[in-house]
């Protein structure tokens, strides 16, 4: 008599039963419990006799939330966060988990096309060799890294290095802009590099590191407490010594592999750097490098750091920023003049950090890895935000044109980014391919 009575109070209370509720939730009774057991979408009322669920129609909307997200692929614990927040701060998780996905997606197409192209050019190659048909081939490789922070200004290092000479504006384009290359040169290149660090009008520290070397380009913009060591640590796991680059007889696949390696490497040792920190998954790094083996360029990229190609005078972007406003604009949701002023331009979908758990946008995610096509006469730039977020790119383009040596190059970015008021640490990098000769 005691059970029929909660159940008519239930029932009067306005609550229904688990297979009503399943009913108008279009969720099966299965989900519903899976989802109760892990704190996602709790009953109104439960029995404590016979167990029975209750649920508000109320309700209704809540349950409806997780199955759309479900099924736009949403692990159950980053449905957990947004399912306790307000509309408003739970449609930004969504979009940045969105933009996480779109982008890596976008990262696995690049490999593919690569993959497509190298193993086209391999059986090319050998079906010219007589008695062969064709070939095969893989690459592959695992890595991994943490996901993301609003980057902020405490701490400070600087971390530079230089070789100067050189100069490099000219060679020519190739269809559908710079891109992913197959195989090696044929003429023998070599890398003529200049960085240069500074800590801007306005803050006190530097957070920014950058390394140019004949075997690796990076910049790295560090936030939070341990900014200035997640930076430094990412670079210095990037160095040669660390992940094998020598004499450039590695292969397209290899490359590939050891590009997967040291990504995974930087993450580690970001983690480490900032693991004494009171908060460890609010400081972390952005990470923009490019290895040099001797006939490829491999590059790593994850955050809004970024990297510009200058072929036959004309500047391309090769990284896509990993942030919100980013993602905004590739949804057509914000144009790029709305995005210069919009408060969470400093808001980033990925990067290197501790061990993300509190974090308003933390996604586990790994960086961009992928070979790039390298012509003598190639000038790279790459940078922090400190420089692209205050200068265009029409006044980055005139500068590194002009510059007779990257040396000069760098000596001229930095005062462009002065000349624009300094708000933030400044980063960059700028390097010329050419011919191993010359060199």
């Amino acid at each position: 008599m005691e059970r029929e009575g909660r159940a008519v109070g239930a029932a009067s209370g306005g609550l229904v039963t688990i297979g009503e509720f399943a009913r108008l939730s279009r969720l099966s009774a299965k989900a519903l419990r899976r989802y109760d057991e892990l704190g996602l979408l709790r009953p109104a009322l439960v029995d404590p006799v016979n167990g029975y669920r209750y649920y508000d129609p109320a309700q209704v909307e809540g349950a409806r939330l997780v199955a759309w997200l479900r099924r736009i692929g949403m692990p159950l614990s980053r449905i957990g966060r947004i399912v306790a927040l307000d509309a408003g701060a739970a449609a930004v998780e969504i979009r940045a988990y969105w933009a996480r996905v779109e982008a890596e997606t976008a990262a696995r197409r690049d490999l593919a096309m690569y993959l497509v192209d190298h193993l086209s050019a391999e059986g090319r190659a050998m079906s010219r060799i007589p008695g062969n048909t064709g070939s095969t081939g893989n690459a592959g490789g695992t890595g991994n890294a943490g996901g993301t922070g609003r980057k902020g200004s405490s701490g400070g290092v600087e971390d530079k290095g230089s070789r100067g000479g050189g100069r490099g504006s000219s060679g020519s384009g190739v269809s559908g802009g710079p891109g992913v290359l197959g195989g090696p040169v044929a003429v023998p290149l070599a890398i003529r590099c200049a960085a240069l660090t500074d800590t801007g009008a306005v803050r006190t520290t530097n957070q920014d590191a950058a390394f140019a070397g004949p075997r690796l380009l990076a910049v790295a913009d560090g936030f939070g407490e341990g900014g200035a060591e997640a930076s430094a640590a990412a670079i210095e796991a990037l160095k040669p010594t660390a992940w094998g680059g020598g004499d450039g007889a590695l292969s397209a696949a290899d490359l590939l592999n050891a590009l997967e390696d040291t990504a995974d490497s930087a993450s580690r040792a970001v983690r480490d750097a900032v693991a004494p920190c009171a908060d460890p998954d609010g400081s972390g790094t952005t990470l923009t490098a490019m290895l040099w083996t001797g006939s490829r360029l491999g590059l790593v990229h994850i955050g809004d750091s970024r990297a510009y190609l200058l072929r036959g005078g004309e500047l391309f972007r090769i990284t896509h920023d990993h942030s919100l406003v980013q993602s905004m604009i590739d949804d057509g949701s914000l144009s790029r003049e709305e995005a210069a002023s919009h408060p969470g331009r400093a808001l980033l979908l990925k990067a290197l950090v501790g061990e993300a758990r509190s974090a308003p946008v933390a996604v586990a995610c790994r960086p961009d890895v992928r070979l790039q096509e390298v012509l003598a006469g190639d000038r790279y730039l790459l940078c922090s935000d400190g420089l692209s977020a205050v200068v265009d790119e029409a006044e980055l383009r005139a500068a590194v044109i002009a510059a007779e040596a990257p040396e000069e190059a760098v000596r001229r970015l930095v005062g462009l980014a002065h000349e624009a008021g300094g708000p933030d640490n400044v980063a960059c990098v700028v390097a010329d391919v050419v011919v191993a000769a010359e060199e």
